[in-house]
């Protein structure tokens, strides 16, 4: 058996297949190069999109609210008693008694103490021996006066003679009233050795006791006690010089003390001092509340609630809104484009949180809250709320 060798020829790929795997690479080239050149496009026109977006500020906006019924403006207050009234010694001596401590109830005219006056005492008696001799003196020359004008008819006497006698009678008519006088002055000063209540009201102070000395004085020395008349109380409340105009006699208000949590008392204007203290802006006002019930302290410290009345064309917005620089208290608003326009405004009153504007603003504005540095008349902005806006605006 013989063996043939066996020849394998290798096939070499033809021309046009060669040209067609080319031609498919070319494509392939072309597709990829293509696509990396409109990915770069695009990447480019959203970081262009992207950065001219990022360069136009995002703000809040609100409309205006209406002033509605008015905000509340409390301020603090102190409390006093409707009357109150020290009392001082009027003579000198030491205190007998007393008859009131603090906290008492007294009446018109009860007596509170009394007061020992050896030294009046002794003072009141000469002025009373004075008088008897004075009065004695009187008689006598009234006497003798009568007797020397009957005897100037048988014209035993001058005429100067019972002229001398008539003129000692006048003048010891005139002592005898001296010392009466003397004598009641004296009296009605012993009168206040009893010190008695001037009206009805409460013993609030009682700086005394038995023993003391007593100096008379008229309010320079130290008092014995205090009555104050609590049934009603002052309530005096200084009020800043923009409410001032709101704060008018009859005005209602209502006081809370820290004594009572929860509870609050009805009071109402009395007076208004209508002049501003230069030193602290505020005007005194005068308010009254009942407290028939002593359950309110005089001196003591009272939260006082007024409810303002409401401006029908006030507008109020955020506090945050405002901006005040060179050109005045100004806002920004966003007009219907998307464009800021600054409009300059007055307060009416500033409520903290938000202030009502007298104005300036329409209530068809959107207001910027806190707006960014660097905004100027024009400037695009967008929006973060832009359905809020359009809501609140409508409301």
């Amino acid at each position: 058996m013989s063996s043939e060798a066996t020849t394998v020829t290798p096939v070499r790929p033809s021309r046009r297949g060669l040209r067609l795997a080319a031609l498919v690479a070319a494509v392939i080239a072309v597709v990829i190069v293509a696509t990396g050149l409109v990915t770069r496009a695009t990447d480019a026109r959203s970081l262009k999109t992207w950065t001219e977006t990022q360069a136009v500020p995002t703000v809040n906006a609100t409309a205006p609210e209406r002033a509605g019924d008015g905000a509340a403006l409390e301020l603090p207050g102190r409390l006093e008693a409707y009357t109150r009234a020290p009392i001082y010694a009027r003579v000198s001596g030491y205190l007998k008694n007393w008859k009131a401590d603090i906290g008492t109830p007294v009446k018109a005219g009860q007596l509170l103490a009394e007061v020992e006056t050896p030294e009046l005492d002794q003072q009141l008696l000469q002025a009373r021996a004075d008088l008897a001799s004075a009065k004695a003196n009187e008689q006598l020359a009234a006497v003798t006066a009568k007797r020397w004008q009957s005897m100037l008819g048988s014209d035993s006497v001058s005429r100067q003679e019972v002229d001398e006698k008539t003129g000692d009678y006048a003048a010891r008519q005139a002592q005898a009233q001296a010392a009466q006088a003397n004598v009641d002055r004296l009296a009605a000063t012993k009168a206040f050795a009893r010190i008695v209540a001037p009206f009805d009201g409460v013993v609030t102070a009682r700086d005394t006791d038995v023993g003391a000395l007593i100096n008379a004085g008229g309010g320079s020395g130290p008092q014995l006690f205090v009555v104050s008349n609590t049934r009603r109380l002052r309530v005096y409340v200084q009020v800043p010089q923009n409410y001032g105009p709101s704060i008018r006699p009859g005005a209602a208000a209502t006081l809370s003390v820290p004594e009572y949590p929860g509870r609050s008392f009805e009071a109402k204007v009395m007076a208004s001092a209508d002049a501003v203290n230069a030193a602290s802006g505020t005007t005194l006002a005068q308010l009254q509340v009942d407290n028939v019930d002593n359950q309110l302290m005089p001196g003591g410290f009272a939260n006082v609630r007024f409810a303002l009345a409401a401006s029908a064309a006030a507008l109020r917005v955020p506090a945050s809104a405002l901006i005040f620089d060179n050109q005045g208290l100004r806002v920004a608003t966003v007009d219907g484009r998307g464009r800021v326009a600054f409009k300059k405004v007055s307060i009416l009153h500033d409520y903290g949180k938000t202030v009502e504007i007298g104005s300036g603003l329409a209530p068809g504005d959107r207001v910027i809250e806190s707006p960014p540095d660097g905004l100027s008349d024009g400037d695009a902005v967008n929006i973060a709320n832009p359905a809020a806006a359009k809501s609140h605006e409508k409301a």
